[in-house]
């Protein structure tokens, strides 16, 4: 859900990134082996991550001076993978975001089972959970989560601490925050909808609770029959989700259609208004308006049970690598070591971000600490956009909804546009 995710690469330097890759997947091909040092292609889609990235690279060749690892950085890094499997120029060490369209590859079975595999046992089980709820093939384990963001309400303690106001663990307790920050001449949200992009952090905190108990599977089992009749619809399932989601909007600026999300991490940054609809994402932003800017994050309580409250949190890297690779043995070592807890700490805390192995240390940033407890519990759950088929137009329609208030008229459009998608595609088994 970062800005960064809906970046591309311009037609002319993605055609030369997946032609250097193509290029060096000819030269190393069969075992890789030259000299005794086995070379491997490592795919790997985020940019701000390079330099970490090489780190580890330079880390792992030292202790292990028979493979040489070349990282090979591309942003449009969900059409370039599918041209390279195309291609049968499968990299040796994948690295992708954890979305729907991860979810379909891994349903066209083109990515190798871990399910056997040790390392498997070092990562958070919840982590795993929110990647299998993308798509599974049988009982196959086609990607390892390893580090994952935190979607929640950004917001000022100060701005809390000096009227009295202590973190709303229930809907009804966010509501009478915001309407006390009203009251006290303090915005309570800043609204960033010259983005339309910037919708979905909140109807992804929202979205997640009615989503749960297999909300995705049930819509994709309807298919083109989703409707006022159907078992489940977004209409039926999200009517009060987008409400709320309306009534928080209500509490955001003047002027919130016009602003952009860089707007919002300036006004942050300067105490301007107490909370973001955001996630961890965007404090790397906040701090680079002001270093000292004070922000934590709470999950969205969208429920009467305080108990019931879960952090929204997406697998920001998964790993991966080909079925049927030719150098399998030299891959799974430089995966294990990536995964090894003070190799990813290093890395989590560079991108402000949660480790997924088990009992590996968190950055102290105040963000992370915050929500540090649901991550641990296990007491997480995936993005709801990653669920939607690319085809709808989902921050469009949610935008509109916000803009009018007419929240029925947006989940119909959703459930018009689901129908469509369903019509045109064929389901892939997982068999």
């Amino acid at each position: 859900m970062r800005r960064t995710h809906r970046q591309r690469l311009r037609p002319v330097a993605a055609a030369a990134a997946l032609g250097a890759m193509v290029a060096l997947s000819a030269c190393t091909g069969g075992s890789g082996a030259t000299d005794g040092v086995t070379t491997l292609n490592f795919f790997q889609f985020k940019g701000e991550a390079l330099e970490d990235f090489e780190e580890i690279i330079a880390g792992f060749e030292a202790e292990n001076p028979d493979i040489k690892v070349v990282q090979n950085q591309v942003a449009d890094a969900d059409t370039t993978i599918r041209t390279l499997l195309v291609k049968d120029k499968a990299p040796d060490v994948i690295t992708l975001n954890a979305n729907g369209g991860f979810g379909r590859l891994v349903q066209a079975g083109v990515f190798y089972d871990f399910s056997s595999e040790p390392v498997l046992e070092t990562i958070n089980p919840a982590v795993q959970e929110i990647i299998a709820d993308l798509g599974t093939r049988g009982e196959e384990v086609n990607g390892l989560g390893y580090i994952n963001n935190a979607n929640g309400v950004i917001y000022n303690p100060e701005i809390f601490a000096e009227h009295g106001l202590e973190v709303p663990e229930t809907w009804d307790e966010f509501i009478a925050v915001c309407e006390a920050l009203k009251a006290a001449g303090v915005t309570p949200f800043y609204g960033t909808l010259a983005d339309s992009w910037t919708v979905l952090p909140s109807l992804n905190g929202i979205g997640a609770y009615p989503a749960r108990d297999g909300f995705f599977d049930k819509m994709r089992e309807e298919g083109a029959e989703v409707g006022p009749d159907s078992s489940v619809s977004f209409e039926k399932d999200f009517a009060e989700a987008i409400d709320q989601q309306i009534k928080l909007y209500s509490y955001a600026q003047e002027g919130f259609r016009g602003r952009t999300y860089d707007d919002g991490n300036a006004a942050f940054a300067n105490g301007e208004v107490a909370m973001l609809l955001q996630g961890i994402w965007a404090v790397s932003q906040i701090k680079n308006f002001n270093p000292d800017a004070p922000a934590e994050i709470f999950p969205y309580p969208m429920t009467d049970d305080p108990d019931d409250r879960m952090l929204v949190s997406g697998v920001d890297v998964v790993v991966t690598m080909p079925k049927d690779g030719p150098k399998q043995e030299a891959a799974l070592r430089f995966i294990e070591y990536m995964f090894r807890p003070d190799v990813i700490e290093e890395l989590a805390a560079s991108q402000n971000m949660f480790p997924s192995v088990i009992n590996a240390k968190v950055s102290e940033d105040p963000a992370l600490q915050s929500v540090l407890p649901y991550f641990d519990a296990g007491r997480i759950a995936g993005f709801i956009d990653h669920q939607v088929p690319p085809g709808i137009p989902l921050d469009a329609s949610i935008q509109q909804a916000i803009f009018t208030g007419d929240g029925t008229a947006a989940l119909r459009t959703l459930d018009n546009e689901w129908r469509k998608v369903a019509a045109r595609t064929i389901p892939v088994t997982g068999d």
